[in-house]
């Protein structure tokens, strides 16, 4: 069946949302409109299903939201022989729909389905599946996408991301449904009746609290510390959890930015509420330049990433990238674990390969061993259940990626902002009683290991044209591959998809061990490096380049260098 042939069915049989119908009407006889919300249907993978919201196979709304479950329930049916989900939703527009959808499909397949009473953080959803034993777990969320977006990501049983064969499996499920008559469906309020269907207690968000807190690497610091703080959720689920956690461990002194306090899905005060981005910040950095604390957060929509900021000597605030924020706390929690004497016998931190190489040197400073894995929190997830099944969960500390997303503990497998803003302001609290602030105490550690200076930039690519494009790019890199960038020969290529690890001065080649993906990883001179890839959840290809200076004016200006070739190489 072609795109248009689609587009017919759908004008016949989406009557369940005449906002749908209203949209395919408006679009007849456009073709380009017609052929960007039908040429494909939005590929299941293991970060689920993420889109704008709209009709058609590309788009999110409640018929792809209901093929993709259908999918999901066949194979928890086929493989367990029947079970539970867990399903929560964030501030999006529809994502409290999309749950009940989701529910009422899950139900009509016999699966026991527990779903939340109001919008919960990632994190939370990860919980529900490992304290209800369930088979799989639903999150309605598309992160800190922009307004027009929502997504659908999938969980396994133990509370991590699908792996990539379960998304697969899932996917092919999908394949062979028809999005209108192949789907089952039963009425909410007679699943909640017949129990099917149960809302969470909020007695269990309790139990995750407790819990975070059995993170705390010096409980009882933040308590007589003064501590201030301005917090933004962005208009999403951190509110009530960051500030609770932060109230129990001794945290008073929490101002919110008003604007962005309450769940909107519109996100009307910052087009992309992430907060990688200086402009999510802005409303939270004109109220400290106001307030003065010592110290800001935002978490972003799902609240599982966190950045911050902090006061410069300046008087100014300092924007903390993910990797300064993944330092500081690697240090903070290996150092004061080895002050206490409550470090573990072969400790283990995990981060992502496009993350900071600062953190080999923390590392080898405390005896910690470091794990590499690809970009993507489940496989930080994959390494915590490869130590769960050996019984050394007592091992893993800590585990972080570059983009915001960090976790500490094993009591949920994805990246946690409730718990990361708990041990920011717990740091923040130990460096104030010794009179430093974290501005300061991020160039000690630059000063001790040198300045690796990290930069990430985003090459947009939207419709159809700009998949091709992204693909043709990758494409051309592994035809041509660079032998210089800004005049750093390239000493090493690794090619993730190839599984093929090249030292260029040896012509040497080894294999890597993970799984394949997508990625472009180039050692350079001096341990300058480039890495580019595609997107798993956005239209968009990342490159992230690492300079190495003497000092910041140093990396600076070799940054400068890095990021002009590094874009004449990738065409934009």
């Amino acid at each position: 069946m072609n795109y248009m042939e689609t587009y017919k069915q759908w004008l016949e049989n989406a009557t369940d949302d005449q906002a749908l119908i209203d949209e395919l009407k408006s679009i007849e006889g456009n073709e380009k409109e017609i052929h960007d919300r039908f040429y494909r249907q939005l590929q299941f993978g293991t970060a689920g299903l993420r889109g704008t919201l709209g009709a058609g196979t590309n788009r999110m709304n409640i018929y792809v939201v209901r093929q993709a479950t259908q999918g999901l329930a066949n194979y928890v049916n086929k493989k367990f022989g029947g079970g539970a989900v867990a399903i929560s939703h964030d501030s999006r527009i529809n994502a409290d729909v999309f749950m009940i959808e989701a529910a009422k499909v899950l139900a009509a397949n016999g699966i026991k389905v527990y779903i939340t009473k109001e919008l919960q953080p990632t994190p939370v959803l990860s919980y529900l599946v490992r304290h209800f034993g369930c088979q799989a777990g639903i999150m309605i969320t598309a992160s800190h996408n922009p307004a027009a977006y929502n997504g659908y990501k999938a969980y396994g049983e133990d509370g991590c991301q699908m792996t990539d064969v379960s998304a697969g499996i899932v996917y092919d499920e999908i394949c062979n449904l028809d999005m209108f008559t192949g789907t089952k469906l039963m009425d909410l309020q007679d699943a909640l009746d017949k129990g099917i269907i149960e809302y969470v207690d909020d007695s269990v968000y309790t139990e995750y609290l407790a819990e975070v807190k059995k993170q705390q690497v010096n409980p009882g610091i933040c308590e007589g510390s003064d501590l201030s703080v301005v917090y933004t959720p962005l208009n999403g689920t951190g509110n009530k959890l960051v500030r609770r956690v932060l109230s129990e461990i001794g945290v008073d002194n929490v101002s919110i930015v008003k604007e962005q306090e309450m769940p909107d899905g519109n996100f009307t005060t910052c087009s992309f509420p992430n907060p990688e981005i200086k402009e999510a910040l802005e409303l939270g950095l004109k109220l400290c330049d106001e307030l003065k604390p010592d110290l800001l957060l935002a978490t972003d929509p799902d609240a599982d990433r966190v950045g911050i900021a902090v006061p410069d000597e300046d008087g100014s605030y300092r924007l903390i990238t993910g990797n300064e924020t993944g330092i500081m706390l690697t240090d903070y929690i290996l150092k004061c674990k080895k002050e206490n004497g409550t470090l573990p016998e072969n400790p283990i931190i995990v981060k992502t390969i496009v993350s900071t190489i600062l953190i080999k040197r923390i590392c080898k400073k405390y005896g910690c061993s470091m794990v590499d894995v690809l970009t993507g929190f489940k496989y930080i997830g994959e390494v915590i259940l490869g130590l769960e099944q050996n019984n050394e969960t007592d091992r893993y500390l800590f585990g972080f990626e570059e983009s915001y997303g960090y976790l500490a503990g094993t009591y949920v497998r994805d990246k946690d902002a409730v718990v990361a803003s708990m041990l920011i302001a717990e740091m923040a609290a130990y460096y104030k009683k010794q009179g430093k602030t974290l501005s300061q105490v991020i160039d000690e550690l630059y000063h001790e290991y040198g300045y690796y200076y990290n930069k990430t930039l985003n090459f947009y690519f939207e419709g159809a044209e700009g998949m091709q494009k992204m693909a043709d790019i990758m494409n051309g890199l592994r035809v041509n591959a660079p032998k210089e960038i800004a005049n750093f020969a390239v000493e090493g290529i690794c090619d993730y998809q190839m599984s093929t690890d090249t030292d260029l001065t040896t012509g040497s080649t080894e294999t890597i061990n993970l799984p394949k993906s997508n990625v472009l990883s180039y050692s350079l001179e001096g341990g300058n490096a480039a890495i580019v890839r595609p997107s798993g959840t956005e239209p968009k290809i990342k490159l992230y380049l690492t300079s190495v200076g003497k000092d910041k004016a140093d990396a600076l200006a070799i940054m400068d260098k890095l990021e002009e070739s590094a874009k004449a190489l990738l065409g934009v």
